[in-house]
């Protein structure tokens, strides 16, 4: 009897085989329902060292975003192929087709592109892309388009790194459904276009925004100090606002705003 429980006790506790190929598994679904300690933000150039555990988040113009990891990893969402006077070379970009703006054949020589959208009309673009350091994902949105829609013709695109669970609305038309909402998973910071217009009108955005209740919200895709200031003011008494006056945000874990809070970055092309 003894020799059978020990026998027992020791396949329960043993260690489980590793699997070669299997997936890393997202850790903003696996606690979306969590709140991390956090304190404050801090600004830097986007040509600094990145400090340890953190991101940095740099608003080039438009929709694109540089996101800079402390292992040197580069990404710039919604690429469109104009940067600024920099030779810089992003690691990826990821692209929507909305329109031009959002996308660009010309990327330079070693950078991937990541399409949020399929070569198939209507069918879904998949990316799960682990590097270690970083995981960049999608969730697949639909656009307008020929005067109707093209179902999963955009993607939100999500970047895990340093326990940060980091989102891009991309060229967002309608509002999420259930099942992508639960795709996105926790997002503690998320770059969303408030323009009103040319993606999901102003009180739409304003009610994603607040559904995620992501502690840090950047808005691109504004245009100019009208639309900004209407999006701030249907933003102000559920989130804080500040203008830091800078392009350059660094994030952490514990450096998250203790209430959600709208970060205006101000756009500057990389020089």
């Amino acid at each position: 009897m003894f020799r059978a429980f020990l026998a027992l006790t020791l396949a329960l506790f043993a260690p489980l085989p590793t699997l070669a190929q299997s997936p890393r598994i997202s850790h903003c679904i696996a606690i979306a329902q969590s709140a991390p300690g956090i304190e404050y933000l801090h600004k830097a150039s986007w040509t600094d060292p990145v400090p340890e555990q953190s991101v940095r988040l740099h608003y080039i113009d438009h929709s694109m975003v540089l996101l800079q990891t402390e292992g040197g990893i580069s990404v710039i969402t919604d690429y469109n192929g104009w940067v600024g006077g920099s030779r810089f070379a992003p690691d990826y970009v990821t692209m929507n087709h909305a329109h031009s703006s959002h996308m660009s054949e010309d990327v330079p020589e070693g950078t991937v592109a990541l399409k949020g959208w399929s070569d198939q009309f209507g069918i879904a673009a998949e990316h799960y892309l682990d590097l270690g350091e970083l995981l960049i994902r999608n969730v697949p949105t639909a656009i307008r388009s020929f005067g109707g829609v093209e179902e999963n013709g955009n993607s939100i695109f999500v970047f895990e790194v340093a326990g940060l669970c980091i989102g891009h609305l991309g060229h967002l038309h309608h509002e999420p459904n259930a099942a992508q909402y639960a795709a996105l998973g926790r997002l503690d910071v998320v770059m969303a276009a408030v323009d009103g217009s040319m993606t999901v009108d102003q009180p739409t955005m304003i009610r994603i925004l607040d559904r995620l209740r992501s502690r840090v919200v950047i808005p691109v895709h504004w245009f100019g100090e009208p639309t900004l200031q209407s999006f701030l003011d249907g933003m102000r008494g559920t989130f804080e606002i500040e203008r830091p006056l800078s392009s350059d945000l660094v994030v952490s874990l514990k450096t998250l705003p203790r209430q959600p809070t709208v970060v205006v970055l101000e756009p500057e092309r990389l020089r």
